[in-house]
Formats: C-alpha cells, structure tokens, sequence
C-alpha cells in the first residue's frame, strides 16, 4: 500500500514563509511526478507546482517567484517552499503523485489527505 503524508501546514502571518513537505510511503520503485494542489472554499482544486522525476517544473501565475518546488528522489518527498504568502494563498494544500511504480504494478494519480494553510494577521 503507498501513502502520501503531507506536514508543515499551519498559520502565517501576510508577508511570512511555510514549508510544505509530503513523502510517499511504501513499496515505491519510482514516481513520476509529483505536484502540490490547492482548494480554497467555494473554489475548485487548483494546480499550484509540479515538478517531474528529472526535476522540471511548473508553476502557476499566481505563486510565480514567490513559491519554489523541489523533490528528494532517494526519499520520495517533495517540498513547498512557500514565501510572501498572502491571504489569498489560504486553502486545504493537497500533494498529488500522477504515477507510482511499485515493481509489480503502477498506481496513478495518488493524492494525500490534504493539510490546512491559513494567511492570516
């Protein structure tokens, strides 16, 4: 069974930086790639940050400059920083894996249970 485990979320001020990490457990071969969502209330999930096996990444308009993904392979883990956070930025912050392969098997589009970021003075 493979897991996604997010930590990091909590309060922060305007102006103030968190970061957010999620690890994937289990018997995991490799994962493809792997991204932070966001879902503010009363609005759909929406893609934060991607960044692929090889380390390409994607971002969207609105974290532009001022978050930054990163992924440590060896340890199937993959990293939010996020600085100059806004209130805007509040949501439930979701870790997604498009495509883990255990060996035997692949298991696509695995998500974690979501961590709670609020922006907020």
């Amino acid at each position: 069974q493979v897991q996604l485990v997010e930590s990091g979320g909590g309060l922060v001020q305007p102006g103030g930086s968190l970061r957010l990490s999620c690890a994937a457990s289990g018997s995991i071969f490799s994962i493809n790639t792997m991204g932070w969502y966001r879902q503010a209330p009363g609005k759909q999930r929406e893609l934060v940050a991607a960044i692929t096996s090889g380390g390409s990444t994607n971002y969207a308009d609105s974290v532009k400059g001022r978050f930054t993904i990163s992924r440590d392979n060896a340890k199937n883990t993959v990293y939010l920083q996020m600085n100059s956070l806004k209130p805007e930025d509040t949501a439930v912050y979701y870790c997604n894996a498009d495509q883990i392969s255990t060996g035997w098997y692949r298991i696509f589009d695995s998500w974690g249970q979501g961590i709670q970021v609020t922006v907020s003075s």
